[in-house]
């Protein structure tokens, strides 16, 4: 075997057990010819997996663009032919012959790179191009005179391929063999007797073609000789050896060199013509004119042949000819862009994935050489992904940072090879990616806060308002669900008072709200997603009650018993704007819905009192009478503010009257028709038993001497100082300026006669009012504002004062 062809094959063999270290290759040997079905080997058990690895791995051969001669049975775990091999179609004289091609698993992904060689066996007989060769060969050919014959074609290699010629018979000619650099064997026939045209015209050989096969085959060649007349030099070429280059792009008909031989002959003799003697693809892409200029009939293609041998001969009219040859290197031109193939890819992966998550597999190839095939590969900018090469022209596809399916849930990830010639040639794929949602957001409320109101006496079951939450995840991990988180209000569970509907979000009242009872309560919703495990939010809502006028005024003052009127009385000297009492009334809604307004009904006399609009004061409205009746009826009517309005009333009895035995006659008749609190009468009658008992020892002296003075001086004041009448007013109740309340403290004492149910008078003391008192010790006083009046002396007050309450006993 030649020395290159041997050299070529040791780093062949090199190569393969590089690439067996680095890829865990695995590499078989078959002879060619082989039965479809088989058995190549058992690759599960020499790559170490388990068959039912192979299954569930989805285990597939890749070859890229060649033909698939192999197939892998999954079930047994073994390589099969699945065609026929021919090694000469697949390889040709390449030596050794492999078909290389991977295994793809997935889940995870894994590669393995399988070699199968393909040995020759003797199924190719040597064979000539053409059948015969005719020569005419001068009679004064010299002897040493070479004559080059077709060479034979062995498709097999090694000793299956061609190994020697025979020719026969040998009277005139020998065979010569001489070894190129190609491999192949120069056949000459070397003239070693003179001929005679005169003894042998024509002669006939055979030129016999055999191999080194076990069996051997052979191939025959025949050669017709025709003897002429004396040609005695032959043309001889200017080099022995040409060499040329010529660029794989070059256009058809493109000189690559020119060849020069020369004849001493003249004449006819002397005239050399040109042939090329290759009988295989180079007389296909090469030709020679006349004028020894070399031509491109087809196309020069670097990657199918980096170089090619040339054999021509210069022949003379006389048929002596030389031989020499050309060696034309063929230069690689930038003319084929990578290609890429996807070997193995993922459609989606999860947002949570690691770094360095495989997303697919490719196989960039370029066939040109040098910088023109070598390639680069790159990923589009601003993308989370990253490629790595692993060799061998494959590369993975990985994740290089976090992914978010909330800020982009679909890439697409386009690869771009380029090689490195000049000028660049690049191509591209686009790779469509999905993001898998993973539960890493919490529902959001819209709001922070949310604040709602509704009116009290609302119906049970009513929708108050609606709250509303977001997940930025997808499906099942953005629904919501609504959940009341439990509390309490004023420790009543908030469930009973309100729900969330858990798909809606809507918020319910479960009961009737009453704004006097709760004016407004606080609590919290859950919003929670479906994920797993679920994530949450929670927000802070507070419903506010809004008040109805579902509540009438109450009168607080004057108090309507069962068993007793109040009556209030008027001096006849009260002069006009006089103060009778004040009707004290509350609401307990709110707002305007608690604004009172007072006003006059129905009076026995409405020409004698007004009541004032904003605070229920109740006053004369001209000079008191000795014609106004002493008993007077008002009724008054409070109305609220709201709407529609509310309203209560309430009857004040009025005495009108200078001495007390004209307003006991009047009371009693007012009480006549009235029920009293058996009870109250019980304690009424104890205390002025008491009372009676204590004071009747004590002054009942001096009452008659005191009751003289006194009746003096009312003559006095009924002629030029009226004293007001005595009113009555409910303790404890402040003024709020005209909404209806007293701002002042009162005190009042009551008194009574035997029958308790027809006496029951109350003194108040307003800040302008007279009020009638009796302290602890025995002694009554009586306190007088003027309003506006002259001034009275304390003795004369005392001394009034004592006649009213001896009077007033005496009728009791």
């Amino acid at each position: 075997m030649p020395n290159r062809t041997m050299a070529m094959q040791v780093l062949l063999f090199i190569w393969i057990l590089m690439l067996n270290a680095v890829h865990g290759q695995v590499s078989y040997s078959i002879p060619e010819e082989m039965p479809k079905g088989s058995l190549v080997g058992d690759i599960a058990q020499d790559l170490g997996l388990d068959g039912q690895r192979l299954k569930s791995g989805k285990a597939r051969i890749y070859t890229g663009d060649n033909a698939e001669y192999i197939e892998l049975n999954k079930e047994r775990g073994v390589l099969l032919v699945k065609e026929r091999i021919d090694r000469e179609s697949l390889c040709g004289q390449t030596t050794p012959c492999a078909l290389h091609f991977q295994i793809t698993l997935e889940n995870p992904m894994e590669l393995f790179s399988v070699t199968v060689e393909i040995t020759d066996i003797n199924d190719n007989a040597p064979n000539f191009k053409n059948n015969e060769k005719r020569f005419e060969i001068s009679e004064s050919a010299i002897v040493g005179s070479k004559f080059v014959l077709e060479k034979a074609i062995d498709t097999d290699i090694g000793t299956n391929s061609l190994q020697t010629y025979t020719l026969t018979p040998t009277n005139n000619f020998k065979l010569k063999l001489e070894s190129q650099t190609d491999g192949s064997r120069k056949v000459e026939m070397v003239l070693q007797k003179p001929l005679d045209r005169e003894k042998q015209e024509n002669i006939s050989l055979l030129l016999t073609a055999i191999d080194g096969g076990e069996p051997q085959m052979s191939g025959t060649f025949h050669i017709h000789i025709s003897v002429l007349d004396a040609n005695d030099n032959a043309p001889v070429f200017t080099k022995p050896l040409y060499k040329a280059v010529v660029m794989e792009n070059s256009a058809k008909g493109s000189l690559v060199t020119r060849v020069s031989a020369s004849d001493e002959d003249k004449g006819l003799n002397g005239h050399v013509n040109y042939v090329i003697s290759n009988t295989d693809v180079v007389s296909e892409l090469f030709r020679i004119n006349e004028n020894g200029e070399v031509i491109l009939l087809g196309e020069a293609d670097y990657e199918k042949a980096t170089t090619y041998q040339i054999d021509i001969e210069a022949i003379d009219n006389g048929g002596l000819s030389d031989s020499s040859k050309i060696l034309v290197d063929v230069t690689d031109v930038n003319d084929n862009p990578p290609s890429i193939d996807i070997i193995s890819r993922s459609n989606s992966v999860n947002e949570n994935s690691s770094p360095n998550t495989a997303i697919a597999i490719i196989s960039v190839n370029d066939r040109d050489a040098g910088d023109n095939g070598h390639v680069i590969c790159s990923i589009t900018e601003n993308l989370p992904y990253a490629i790595k090469s692993t060799g061998s022209g494959f590369y993975s596809i990985v994740t290089d940072s976090d992914l978010d399916r909330e800020r982009e849930s679909e890439y697409n990830v386009t690869v771009m090879c380029a090689d490195e010639g000049s000028p660049s040639l690049s191509s591209s794929i686009t790779l469509s990616l999905q993001i898998s949602d993973v539960n890493d957001n919490a529902p959001v409320f819209e709001k922070s806060s949310y604040e709602a109101s509704i009116l009290e006496n609302n119906s049970p079951g009513l929708s108050i308002f609606t709250v509303k939450a977001r997940d930025a995840d997808s499906k099942q991990n953005a629904r919501i669900s609504y959940i009341l988180e439990e509390s309490s209000v004023n420790g009543v569970p908030v469930s009973s008072y309100v729900s969330v509907s858990a798909d809606s979000g809507i918020i319910h009242a479960l009961r009737s709200f009453d704004y006097e009872q709760i004016k407004h309560f606080n609590f919290r919703v859950k919003a929670q997603d479906g994920g797993n495990p679920p994530l949450s939010s929670n927000v802070s809502v507070k419903i506010i009650i809004q008040d109805q006028n579902d509540n009438a005024p109450q009168i607080l003052y004057p108090v309507q018993t069962g068993g007793s009127v109040v009556a209030e009385m008027v001096l006849r000297s009260a002069d006009v704007g006089y103060l009778v009492t004040k009707v004290v009334a509350v609401d307990v809604d709110s707002g305007q819905n608690a604004w009172l307004s007072y006003k006059l009904q129905k009076a026995t006399d409405r020409a004698l009192f007004e009541v004032g609009l904003q605070n229920g004061e109740i006053r004369t409205v001209r000079q008191v009478t000795d014609k106004d009746a002493v008993k007077q009826k008002l009724t008054v009517v409070v109305e609220d503010n709201g709407q529609p309005s509310r309203s209560a009333t309430v009857n004040v009895n009025v005495a009108v009257a200078d001495t007390f035995p004209e307003v006991l006659s009047e009371f009693t008749d007012f009480t006549h028709d009235k029920e009293y609190n058996d009870n109250l009468t019980f304690y009424l009658v104890l205390a002025l038993a008491v009372v009676s008992f204590l004071f009747i020892v004590s002054i009942i002296a001096i009452l008659s001497v005191k009751c003289y003075r006194w009746r003096r001086e009312r003559m006095f004041y009924k002629s030029s100082a009226n004293l007001p009448v005595i009113p009555y007013y409910p303790p404890l109740y402040a003024d709020v300026g005209g909404t209806g309340t007293l701002q002042h403290m009162y005190n009042y004492e009551a008194y009574s006669t035997n029958d308790s149910r027809k006496s029951d008078l109350k003194y108040a003391r307003p800040p302008t009012e007279s009020i009638i008192s009796l302290d602890s010790n025995g002694t009554q006083t009586f306190t007088h504002a003027h309003m506006g009046k002259p001034a009275v002396s304390d003795d004369q007050v005392r001394s009034r004062k004592l006649c009213l309450m001896t009077q007033l006993i005496y009728y009791t």
